[in-house]
């Protein structure tokens, strides 16, 4: 695997110098033996061979901004990469590739899957990314940016499969309840398959997530039985525990004595009213507790 390999050129400015010396001097020296020049030919193939290569060593100048770099080759070999900003120069043949170092960031599109236990999905993510190795994202890979949302787009489908939409279990991992060990998950998976183009996955986590539309109202039936489940669960816990608590009171204060029959109608007596999703509708006895 081609390694980057950083360089910096010769100052801009001091090759600017230079090679407006390299072009005034011919001019001077013509000037000077101008009244010889018939005399002399001699002195027109120099001096015009210097003006063509002074004129060919003004291509070498490149500027390198901030968080980019310069990706140079000559003659087909990698020479090396400039990333100090600046005005340089380097050699005027060499080919030089402009690649960012900024950090980037895209949003992939809603892809439908099926989650971990077979439901399908739809689920979208969001990909903060930037280059890190120059060398690597211009020749390992054809074209670095469309490399990156292909396999982030594929990371994201194998991530889905490997997760159910909810937790069924507790202590299970989900992609709706496990945000922060999810989206961590994402990262890597798309970190494993971009390091060979030189990219650094800065930060991956969902951006969309939902039942596929042909689901959605099954599921949502689904999750509202669940809660009515969870919440009808907490209301008996909490009535078993008043009835408790009401006959310790009644008999440790001896206000009415109950034989066991009579404390089991009152427990269930006491349960229809806290657990009803309605009113309890009093009713007077004027009788004794036995009519």
């Amino acid at each position: 695997m081609l390694q980057e390999r950083v360089i910096k050129g010769f100052s801009g400015w001091g090759m600017v110098a230079v090679l407006t010396a390299g072009l005034i001097t011919p001019i001077v020296v013509m000037i000077a033996n101008s009244e010889t020049v018939e005399n002399a030919p001699w002195l027109v193939i120099p001096t015009i061979a210097t003006l063509v290569f002074v004129a060919v060593c003004w291509g070498g100048f490149t500027v390198v901004a901030p968080n980019t770099a310069r990706v140079v080759t000559l003659f087909g070999n990698y020479r090396g990469s400039i990333k100090s900003q600046g005005f340089w120069w380097v050699h005027p043949l060499s080919t030089r590739k402009n690649v960012s170092l900024r950090v980037r960031n895209f949003e992939s599109g809603k892809l439908k899957v099926n989650d971990h236990i077979g439901n399908p999905i739809e689920i979208a993510a969001i990909v903060v990314w930037r280059v890190v190795e120059t060398a690597e994202a211009v020749f390992q890979v054809d074209d670095y940016e469309h490399f990156v949302h292909v396999q982030s787009e594929s990371a994201l489908r194998v991530l889905a499969t490997s997760f159910p939409y909810d937790a069924h279990q507790e202590g299970e991992l989900s992609l709706r309840g496990s945000g922060a060990e999810v989206s961590q998950r994402l990262r890597e998976e798309i970190q494993e398959r971009l390091v060979k183009a030189g990219v650094e996955v800065i930060e991956a986590r969902i951006s969309h997530l939902a039942y596929a539309p042909e689901i959605a109202n099954a599921m949502l039936r689904r999750q509202q039985a669940t809660a009515i489940i969870a919440a009808r669960q907490k209301i008996v816990e909490g009535a078993v525990g008043m009835v408790e608590m009401a006959l310790e009171l009644l008999s440790a204060k001896q206000v009415v004595k109950l034989d066991e029959e009579r404390k089991a109608s009152m427990v269930s007596n006491l349960l229809v009213v806290l657990c009803s999703d309605r009113d309890a509708q009093p009713v007077v006895n004027t009788g004794t507790l036995y009519q």
